[in-house]
């Protein structure tokens, strides 16, 4: 019976988010994000026996009701100075709904809510969160953007994104920064070209999905239980730190493209300041994902020569080996079809 409620909830979270991307009004979208809204909560309430999922749900709830309270807000004074004629909508009105916009798909500087959250949730809601739910507020953001105010935002959440992540013990935390991080990106790129946003954040998709899943797989949340993973094979860890480095974007695995496109896309627009800015500011994401792969090897590694069988969980699902594959060699199948065709 749960799973079907489940099922359902999926369904409408789904819905929701279509209901807002395909909206020709404001209105139309509100209601759609809160279809959405509504039809998480029960999702992220899964789990009854981790304590701390009911305190995210509530973070979650009043973050975004208090984001969707002032959009509406924003949305009847749009409607009411544009039936009177009135040009202060133009200015006031964008900054409010572009405000509430970045706070529920949690850009900095209104990200306080996003690792909080993410830290009472199991992976997969984790993966939900940090893929699905931005696609609705990053489509309307799209729609609706003011120049001054989206640099401010794009170099705070890449500030927060890098800086964040560098003092974190929980993986769930580290993975939420570098959410951050990458929204950043993803508002970069929306500022001069309406596909590229979406490449990027279909790839980001992918690479986050891979690694969640391994992370889901193996049941870790903390840096210490990866050091402490003595008996796990040295391949799966191999994959990890494969992972991890295609996530902060180091060429040549798959989650350089993304990055690539948008630095080319920046070149070409001759806006070398927040290019100089974006990258230096993602090498610091790079150093806390290299410092946690290094560490998965170097440190605390030992290996039981006597021990023959262990009931650890060594293997990975064909659908993990897949993604893995595509997240670690993607960039150079690419490169060689390029030169081919």
């Amino acid at each position: 019976m749960k799973k079907i409620s489940n099922n359902i909830f999926l369904m409408m979270l789904i819905f929701g988010t279509l209901v807002t991307i395909s909206s020709n009004s404001w209105l139309g979208a509100w209601m759609g994000l809160e279809i959405n809204l509504l039809s998480f909560i029960p999702l992220m309430n899964d789990n009854k026996k981790n304590l701390l999922t009911s305190e995210s749900s509530l973070k979650y709830f009043l973050t975004q009701a208090f984001a969707s309270s002032i959009l509406l807000f924003a949305i009847i004074m749009l409607m009411f100075f544009y039936n009177n004629n009135m040009n202060l909508y133009n200015s006031f009105n964008e900054l409010l709904i572009l405000s509430t916009l970045l706070l529920k798909s949690g850009a900095a500087p209104f990200h306080f809510w996003f690792p909080e959250v993410m830290e009472g949730l199991s992976w997969i809601n984790g993966l939900i969160l940090m893929t699905w739910q931005k696609i609705a507020p990053l489509m309307l953001i799209s729609y609706n953007f003011i120049y001054k105010f989206f640099m401010i935002t794009i170099i705070l959440s890449m500030l927060i994104g890098s800086l964040g992540g560098l003092n974190q013990t929980s993986i769930r935390k580290l993975m939420a920064f570098s959410s951050i991080n990458h929204l950043g990106w993803m508002l970069l790129a929306m500022m001069n070209n309406e596909m590229l946003w979406m490449i990027y954040f279909l790839l980001y998709s992918l690479l986050s999905f891979s690694i969640v899943l391994m992370f889901n797989n193996f049941k870790l949340f903390y840096f210490n239980q990866i050091f402490n993973m003595s008996m796990m094979n040295p391949i799966m860890k191999l994959f990890i730190f494969l992972n991890l480095l295609s996530l902060g974007g180091l060429p040549p695995f798959l989650g350089f493209l993304p990055k690539w496109l948008v630095i080319q896309n920046l070149v070409t627009m001759n806006q070398l300041f927040i290019l100089t800015i974006s990258v230096c500011l993602t090498l610091i994401t790079l150093y806390f994902y290299l410092r946690l792969s290094y560490s998965i090897f170097m440190l605390n590694y030992q290996k039981n020569s006597w021990l023959l069988k262990n009931n650890f969980n060594n293997k990975l699902s064909f659908t993990s080996l897949i993604f893995n594959f595509i997240s670690i060699s993607g960039l150079v199948m690419m490169s060689m079809i390029y030169v081919v065709m």
